[in-house]
């Protein structure tokens, strides 16, 4: 159930969402040790966005999970996403922020249930 949100002020074009989509499911999945079955990403383009004064390229993520995530996990994971917006969008590593949750099952819902 591996969730991420990902912001950013750059208008993403349907291919290039694409392929932003499995390469992030594809790394989350990988790194946290998910099938990635369980995997959802959510990608907002063109989100008005101010980082550091100035409405440059910026990205903002959130990564919700039941489990998976720590310090040396969550390292990991800021470095591979903010590598697929470098290299999909050109927004720089220091312009992105992610915020990781790792949350307990029964505040998850899934198919009309807690998990």
């Amino acid at each position: 159930m591996p969730t991420l949100n990902l912001y950013t002020n750059v208008p993403v074009d349907a291919v290039v969402a694409s392929d932003i989509l499995k390469d992030a499911t594809k790394a989350v999945a990988k790194t946290i040790g998910k099938p990635e079955t369980y995997v959802m990403v959510l990608l907002n383009g063109a989100v008005p966005i101010a980082f550091a004064g100035t409405e440059e390229a910026a990205a903002y993520g959130e990564l919700i999970s039941i489990g998976g995530l720590g310090p040396s996990v969550n390292g990991k994971l800021s470095a591979v996403i903010a590598d697929i917006l470098q290299t999909k969008l050109s927004i720089d590593a220091d312009r992105f922020y992610i915020k990781f949750y790792d949350v307990e099952r029964s505040y998850f819902g899934f198919n009309g249930s807690t998990f």
